[in-house]
């Protein structure tokens, strides 16, 4: 748990990381650095959107599989790290 715990630490030390969210399988939230209502609102539509391109993957080509998912918008840039149990969500801002 102290090794998880210093990965999120180094990852929300990094130039311009707005926030970190850790997602379960079930697409509850479990461990965050923002707010409530944005992480509620991330956590849900985020999940979603993974399990529809891990899908998306799979459809195209059943020995492949997601490992990364990379979301840039003019305000942010989302990045999620699915695993098996959790999904891992960093939100920055691309221009600092």
């Amino acid at each position: 748990m102290a090794e998880v715990e210093e990965t999120l630490k180094r990852i929300q030390s990094h130039k311009g990381v707005i926030g970190t969210i850790v997602v379960n399988a079930e697409g509850i939230p479990i461990r965050t650095t923002l707010d409530n209502s944005t992480t509620v609102q991330y956590a849900g539509l985020l999940h979603q959107l993974s399990m529809k391109a891990k899908s998306t993957v799979r459809d195209i080509d059943p020995q492949n599989e997601l490992t990364f998912l990379r979301i840039r918008s003019k305000k942010h840039e989302i990045m999620v790290a699915p695993d098996k149990e959790y999904l891992l969500i960093v939100i920055q801002n691309p221009s600092e």
